[in-house]
Order: C-alpha cells, then structure tokens, then sequence
C-alpha cells in the first residue's frame, strides 16, 4: 500500500506574515499548504507491514508554495519561503 492511502488530502491557505528580502518591506501572504489527514480506519486489503506504518502514521500539512511574489508594487520581485516551515504535523 501506498503512503497516500493512510491519508485524506485537501488543499488548505494560511496566512504569514513575511518580509520581503529585495525591498525589506512585511506583508501578510497566503501561504498553500496540503492538508493530510489519518484516516479513521485501515483499508481491507492491509497486511501486517501496513498496519504497523498505519499505527505510526500522524496527520500533518505539507507546504507546496515555494516561491511568492512582493506585494510592494514596486518591488514585485519573487522570493523564496524558506523561513516558513515545510512540514507540521497536527496532532
């Protein structure tokens, strides 16, 4: 089995608050995050090795933004998220 089917996805916006690095000016941002979470039950056709991974499986959100534009319109340039976590788990 597949790691995707321990989980329902659904695509999810935050907001963040970041600063961008060409112009130095904070602005909020939505930030595109998938959302997964552990289902409640196994599927039926789980052997012993999927229920071991399924016992140890935790919801969690997973970033798919990696680049956002300034909002400075000025500035405009694109800039890199990386201050902002790619993982988080939920529970």
């Amino acid at each position: 089995m597949d790691e995707r089917d321990f989980f329902d996805e659904r695509p999810e916006k935050k907001t963040a608050t970041l600063n961008c690095p060409h112009c130095q000016q904070s602005a909020e941002y939505e930030v595109s995050w998938l959302t997964r979470t552990k289902k409640k039950q196994l599927p039926g056709r789980a052997d012993e090795r999927d229920r071991a991974k399924f016992a140890k499986a935790r919801s969690y959100m997973l970033r798919t933004d990696d680049m956002l534009m300034c909002k400075n319109m000025r500035c405009r340039k694109r800039f890199e998220i990386s201050g902002v976590q790619s993982v988080v788990f939920t529970e």
